[in-house]
């Protein structure tokens, strides 16, 4: 008898094909599509309430953008292949497009949008460095180097219609995700047109806490103040996305119950015994209305500052674990059961394979040493800014 396999299934269903880094995939771009979406709602929607945290959130976005299809490169056994969809393009394969989602929305989209935002810094540190730090900015003008009032003018505008733009593609990006997944009639695990919504609204989520936890973390690591007012803002937009997210897995969860089809006792079966921590303690109880009740507090009690900055640092932590284990409950439970709906199989996460632990915990932290590497060079407080702009005036 096969060791964690129970009841029949067939030979090709023993294996789980989609580990931990597919787990991973959808956590990472959930990540770069809720940070986008925080930076809108300052630049678009013009909540300026959370412009402290506009720069370094499109920089998080950016940071997280880039390390994002690393681990369907390593999941894939010959990750060179991956450039044929590129030179043979499939219209009707949703993973085959994804490559064309991902390089619209970093190259036209993201990328585009930060060096519009940052031009007239970049020209004013071009000319106020010395060294290697100068030629890697006059790389940077992309030999734009007119910041006159005109000329911002027309990049703030421009900068606008990209973010405008940015908004469907940040939910493209990651809403295909969902739809891959929802559109698989094969696995009733899966297959449910509200999946893509899920994700969506779950992305969201990750992302604004990710930016909240960065922004606490990197103002106490500078020993400076942080802007309160802007954390209550960005914890009530948390606070209001996570209602509508967790009502819409539930309406789900509820769909599936008053349906009850030929899956239903197999999947009811699957939620009390194997995905039982990972889905009602993690997810729902841990990482789901453990956040929601302590961010309620904070919008219904007048609480003080030292209160409110431990609920929402404990509040994010707790977020980013509900929505991964969100994303492994999606990913690995929809592999446990046999499509017979008469056996179960069982997940054994490696250590220091190519997809095991050591990797996953590796591509998890590489996002924030490229994100130091970018606050470092393009700074997203206004008082480096407004030094570079003095520094540069002098040298003039």
């Amino acid at each position: 008898m096969t060791t964690g396999v129970e009841g029949y299934m067939y030979p090709n269903e023993i294996t789980l094909y989609w580990s931990v880094l597919i787990v991973l995939y959808p956590y990472i771009t959930g990540l770069v599509a809720g940070a986008f979406i925080l930076a809108s709602l300052e630049r678009v929607f013009r909540v300026d309430a959370i412009k402290p945290t506009y720069r370094l959130a499109l920089l998080t976005a950016l940071a997280f953008l880039v390390v994002a299809p690393l681990p369907l490169q390593l999941h894939l056994g010959h990750p060179e292949r991956s450039f044929e969809m590129y030179f043979t393009p499939h219209r009707t394969s949703a993973m085959a497009m994804f490559g064309f989602v991902y390089l619209w929305y970093l190259m036209a989209v993201l990328t585009v949008e930060i060096w519009l935002d940052y031009r007239r810094d970049i020209v004013v540190m071009a000319q106020s460095s010395s060294g290697l730090k100068r030629w890697i900015y006059q790389v940077l003008t992309l030999g734009s180097n007119n910041i006159s009032e005109r000329a911002l003018a027309i990049d703030e505008r421009v900068g606008w219609l990209i973010t405008l733009i940015g908004i469907p593609s940040a939910f493209l990006l990651h809403g295909y995700v969902g739809f891959i997944f929802g559109s698989i009639k094969a696995n009733p695990w899966w297959s449910s047109p509200l999946m893509p919504v899920v994700f969506i609204f779950s992305a969201m989520v990750s992302g604004i806490a990710a930016v909240m936890l960065l922004y606490m973390l990197i103002m106490r690591l500078r020993r400076e103040k942080i802007d309160m007012l802007c954390m209550d803002t960005i914890a009530s937009y948390l606070f209001y996305i996570f209602i509508i997210d967790f009502s819409l897995e539930m309406l789900d969860l509820i769909h599936r119950i008053y349906e009850a089809d030929e899956s239903f006792r197999t999947l009811n079966f699957m939620v009390h015994t194997k995905l039982y921590f990972s889905q009602i303690v993690l997810q729902i109880f841990v990482g789901t209305l453990t956040p929601i009740v302590l961010l309620a507090l904070t919008q219904v009690l007048k609480l003080p500052e030292i209160a409110r900055k431990r609920i929402y640092t404990v509040a994010g932590c707790l977020t980013l674990i509900g929505i991964f284990a969100m994303r492994w409950n999606v990913v690995i439970g929809g592999q446990l059961f046999s499509k017979s709906f008469l056996g179960y199989t069982t997940y054994k996460m490696a250590l220091a394979t190519r997809e095991g632990l050591l990797m996953s915990i590796a591509l998890t932290i590489l996002p924030l040493f490229i994100l130091w590497v970018l606050v470092k060079l393009l700074p997203p407080w206004p008082e480096k800014v407004q030094s570079g702009t003095s520094a540069a005036s002098a040298a003039n």
